[in-house]
């Protein structure tokens, strides 16, 4: 399974032709794509109108909808951000942290072009797609 991050779904939005919309548009079957619940409320707040979100929101109806935290979640997300930043490392949004564990914790991998989850990956494990 892909989880894409909402840079590439914006992106992919504004029709915006980048390395990881290409990898986005060569996925097979959709039904691989994971579209998150924390994903999805970051590219609805950055629409410019209730309009625009509405028409976002039922071209992505499709993909469905996983809610990525729980309690267990919500912890495991705390402790990988303070491994972080024992590290020197601090990850600049909640959501990003919350987004790349929910990925480790469930062998999913991310589709992102956001450096924040470059960290994740040297020293959490995180896989990309």
């Amino acid at each position: 399974m892909i989880v894409v991050d909402s840079s590439v779904w914006i992106s992919r939005l504004r029709n915006l032709s980048t390395p990881q919309t290409a990898k986005f548009d060569d996925i097979q079957d959709f039904r691989d794509v994971v579209l998150g619940d924390i994903v999805l409320m970051e590219i609805l707040q950055g629409t410019q109108n209730d309009r625009q979100a509405t028409n976002i929101q039922k071209r992505l109806a499709k993909f469905g909808v996983v809610s990525m935290l729980t309690p267990s979640l919500a912890i495991k997300a705390a402790t990988n951000y303070r491994a972080l930043r024992n590290r020197g490392i601090t990850i600049r949004k909640a959501a990003d942290m919350i987004i790349g564990t929910y990925c480790i914790e469930h062998g999913h991998s991310l589709l992102h072009q956001d450096k924040d989850y470059l960290p994740m990956v040297e020293h959490l494990g995180l896989q990309l797609a």
